[in-house]
């Protein structure tokens, strides 16, 4: 580490990059440009918290005039990351140093423990300050966007909604008696089958007729599937 922090010495004198706390970069440089990118990628974010972490030692850096900070090509911006540095003036080296970005958003929250298949409503959440890098998904913002949805697995109290919690609700099941609808230029023909998946309005289904044949369809409420022929 000693090493890499004398070959980057001649970089700290331009200002872009120098070790500080054990890092082969300018720690503020290096902070200044992540939050940049965050606030970019993310300006819904209320907060966010930059760690910078230890890199490994490197000793076969050639002395830098000026260096250059950069995010690997589709890399979200908080979370673990990595950034890069590289040498654009003097050498044609490129090392990546790790950080960690914590970042906060408003989102809804669980009041109170909701069941899977329950459509949460406007009373059962509050708006709450989340943090998205403990998030898997994407944390719901809006109570908006629970119309029309019902919970694909139960959410304890205090626990934000995520989008891929919410489904539309099902409304057809499998082993459901439905009427098909068949439809074409110059016919329309009805008929009865047992869907054979459970599906939500607009979703593809499978359905065996009473006459053992199985088609493809589109579920529709009250029990009906639409079958282009």
């Amino acid at each position: 580490m000693r090493r890499l922090i004398s070959l980057l010495a001649v970089a700290c004198a331009s200002g872009a990059a120098c070790a500080q706390s054990g890092l082969p970069a300018d720690e503020a440089a290096l902070k200044e440009f992540l939050s940049r990118q965050v606030a970019a990628a993310a300006p819904q974010l209320s907060r966010f918290d930059i760690q910078l972490l230890q890199p490994a030692a490197r000793a076969d850096l050639a002395p830098c005039g000026r260096t250059e900070f950069f995010l690997p090509a589709g890399a979200r911006a908080w979370g673990r990351v990595s950034v890069g540095v590289r040498c654009v003036q003097g050498a044609g080296w490129t090392v990546m140093l790790p950080a960690v970005v914590r970042a906060w958003s408003p989102g809804l929250v669980a009041q109170v423990p909701l069941a899977a298949g329950v459509a949460p409503g406007p009373q059962d959440v509050a708006e709450q300050e989340v943090e998205l890098t403990r998030e898997p998904g994407p944390v719901v913002r809006d109570a908006a966007a629970l119309q029309g949805r019902v919970l694909a697995r139960s959410v304890g109290a205090g626990q934000p909604l995520r989008a891929d919690m919410l489904r539309a609700p099902q409304v057809v099941q499998a082993g459901d008696p439905v009427h098909l609808r068949i439809a074409g230029t110059g016919f329309a023909i009805s008929a009865t089958g047992q869907a054979l998946v459970a599906a939500a309005e607009g979703q593809p289904v499978r359905v065996r007729t009473e006459f053992g044949k199985v088609l493809s369809g589109v579920a529709r409420q009250g029990r009906y599937v639409d079958v282009t022929p």
